[in-house]
């Protein structure tokens, strides 16, 4: 296991380097993928170093990247995201991660996110902990909605889903101390193991947006699991994160806001 952390920590601080070269060059050279959705030429760069340092160290494991796609392991691949926070990047707003996760009968076993504006460097192993630049993590000890900081992502791609978010966004901010949405969902549940947020929720996210930060969050011993408690997230595209209680004082919110059914549609099917 260590020699996976080991390559997959070179492969994050190598694309790191890339993006906090380029950070805010304000290049004109962005592609938009869809709705609200853009990859630019240091997507596709960072993504590039990770998958060569990767498939370097481990031929034999499959790779699947947010920007170039790839092939899913049955029991044992990676997923990377190259550079999460695309949009904060396009606009020079400093918050962006670069995230590797290594996935084991659907499971995360391995995560590791960088932070590369800020040098902060967060790991996890399975049963291993979690822990910043060498330093051991731990959720927040919070035992109430009331004294929390939560972070979201809004669901800026898929407005039909704009309603029911709102309703959960307004029942949390009017029970929290505040909400914050700042664009890099790795970074977010990476803050989340640290204790810096007390909780987190989203819908329509990607493997590759939730696997490292949902690993160093279970090591830090806080909870993650989809919308409605159940355990593949991955496969839902959806998340809630936090300690026990946070976690659960968001779950009852999500599971009053949306069905099954009404998410549904937004399931991956990469897990």
């Amino acid at each position: 296991m260590d020699k996976r952390i080991e390559a997959a920590r070179e492969a994050v601080l190598a694309a790191g380097e890339v993006v906090r070269e380029r950070f805010g060059a304000r290049s004109g050279d962005v592609e938009e993928k869809g709705r609200n959705d853009y990859v630019t030429g240091t997507d596709r760069a960072s993504e590039e170093l990770i998958v060569s340092m990767l498939t370097a160290a481990f031929p034999d494991i499959p790779v699947m990247a947010e920007e170039g796609g790839g092939s899913i392991g049955e029991k044992l691949f990676w997923v990377i995201d190259p550079l999460d926070g695309t949009t904060n990047f396009i606009h020079g707003y400093p918050q962006v991660g670069v995230s590797v996760a290594l996935i084991e009968d659907r499971k995360p076993v391995v995560g590791v996110i960088y932070d590369p504006l800020r040098d902060e460097l967060f790991e996890a192993g399975s049963g291993e902990g979690a822990f910043c630049n060498g330093r051991s993590l731990s959720v927040s000890p919070a035992q109430s909605l009331e004294e929390c900081l939560l972070g979201t992502g809004f669901p800026f791609r898929t407005y039909e889903y704009l309603d029911p978010y709102l309703d959960t966004f307004r029942k949390l901010f009017l029970n929290c101390r505040g909400v914050r949405r700042a664009g890099a969902a790795v970074l977010d549940l990476a803050h989340v193991a640290a204790g810096r947020l007390d909780g987190f929720w989203e819908l329509y996210l990607k493997p590759w947006d939730m696997a490292a930060g949902a690993l160093m969050i279970t090591e830090a011993g806080g909870i993650v699991t989809d919308f409605f408690g159940d355990g593949d997230f991955l496969a839902a595209g959806n998340i809630v994160a936090g300690n026990r209680t946070i976690h659960g004082g968001i779950l009852k919110v999500t599971t009053g806001s949306f069905t099954r059914e009404g998410v549904a549609a937004l399931a991956n099917g990469l897990i």
